[in-house]
């Protein structure tokens, strides 16, 4: 086995064996409880320069496969796992996660103490982490490591979600008979979001990061949706400018994790970083309005900082906190109660799993079907 670091920028240092590709890697060292669904994990935009970590101590059982990707490509900076499986096996598979690692550059780390990595971020918070594997790797030493892990960027204040989007508008055609046009901003979207919008009828234009209000409009479509995406919301101020251009048309508007906090900066809302933020398929998220608890999936490390005792102004009308997390109290979702948008911190597309969100896509075509039958 070739030995690897995983070097945190608190000076804490783990030992392991080197998973994947060896060399070095830098990025914000996360942790991820889904216990399913390592592919989609890995190949989301969400986790872009983040170094994530695997609670469940078994990762690769069921290898790789061609259709649960969300994107083109492991999106990861680097990955940390317990145990490593040493076969694959699923009648879907088409190859390894090893394999695939390897192939892409994405270095890693095996490490018996996943569980220690995971109680010790809870405590200190997510921060800059480093991998390091292999002779060349590791000649420097570890205080010259932790020396080059402390002088990595950091992820307050990173614009990521224009490194991840789209350089180029496409279409995702509608399933069946089209019944809407929606302009989707790729903030980093998965590939599963476009698919639900699709077997609801709707013909998806994703259109990149930094896509303008005119641009978005000139469409003409029904409804706008803005993604999921990596890094600071605050500096993301080119898309809270195109979407105050769409809430200002009334366009009905639908976004999700990144483009919730988006939508929050829009009306005027603070953001900030969360202490170790939350990921995984297992977030239990209240609907204030119904009482109604889902389990829901979620990867984001900032959060909005919005009113939850009742509507409070906006430059759009009166809005409300439609949904916490029970577990910390924090803000996943809001609306406009004069205008037809709103917004959840969430996934509700939610591949692999769980589905209780799912009927918020229906609700977004419910107030598409509204602006089409009404005079616009």
């Amino acid at each position: 086995m070739t030995p690897a670091l995983l070097v945190l920028e608190d000076g804490r240092v783990f030992r392991g064996a080197a998973y994947g590709a060896e060399g070095e890697t830098f990025g914000e060292m996360v942790f991820n409880t889904g216990m399913t669904g390592y592919q989609e994990t890995l190949t989301d935009p969400s986790y872009a320069r983040q170094i994530v970590a695997m609670t469940s101590p078994h990762i690769g059982n069921t290898g790789i496969n061609e259709e649960d990707p969300e994107s083109g490509r492991i999106q990861v900076a680097g990955y940390v796992v317990r145990e490593p499986a040493r076969v694959a096996s699923n009648w879907r598979a088409t190859g390894s996660l090893g394999s695939a690692l390897r192939e892409q550059g994405v270095v890693g780390i095996a490490i018996p103490g996943t569980r220690a990595l995971t109680r010790h971020l809870r405590e200190r918070g997510a921060m800059r982490a480093g991998v390091f594997s292999g002779t060349e790797a590791l000649a420097p030493g570890e205080e010259a490591l932790l020396e080059r892990v402390r002088q990595s960027p950091s992820m307050v204040g990173a614009d990521l979600a224009r490194e991840v989007s789209t350089r180029e508008p496409y279409v995702v055609p509608a399933q069946g008979r089209k019944r809407y046009t929606v302009a989707a901003v790729d903030l980093g979207i998965k590939a599963m979001t476009p698919h639900r919008l699709a077997l609801r009828g709707c013909e998806v234009h994703i259109l990149p990061a930094a896509s303008t209000t005119e641009e978005i409009l000139a469409l003409d479509p029904d409804g706008v949706f803005f993604s999921n995406g990596p890094g600071d919301p605050a500096a993301a101020g080119y898309a809270v400018d195109a979407l105050k251009g769409v809430l200002d048309a009334g366009v009905p508007f639908f976004g999700i994790c990144f483009g919730n906090q988006i939508f929050g900066r829009a009306l005027g809302l603070r953001t900030y970083k969360l202490r170790f933020g939350h990921r995984g398929v297992n977030q239990p998220v209240q609907d204030r309005e119904t009482g109604r608890v889902h389990i829901s999936a979620h990867n984001h490390g900032f959060a909005v900082d919005a009113p939850k005792d009742g509507p409070f102004g906006t430059p759009y009308g009166p809005a409300e906190v439609t949904h916490v997390n029970l577990n910390d109290g924090c803000v996943e979702g809001l609306r406009l109660l004069e205008r037809p948008a709103f917004s959840v911190q969430y996934h509700p597309e939610a591949a692999a799993g769980p589905h209780d969100a799912s009927g918020l896509f229906d609700r977004f075509c419910e107030q598409m079907d509204r602006r089409m039958e009404g005079p616009r």
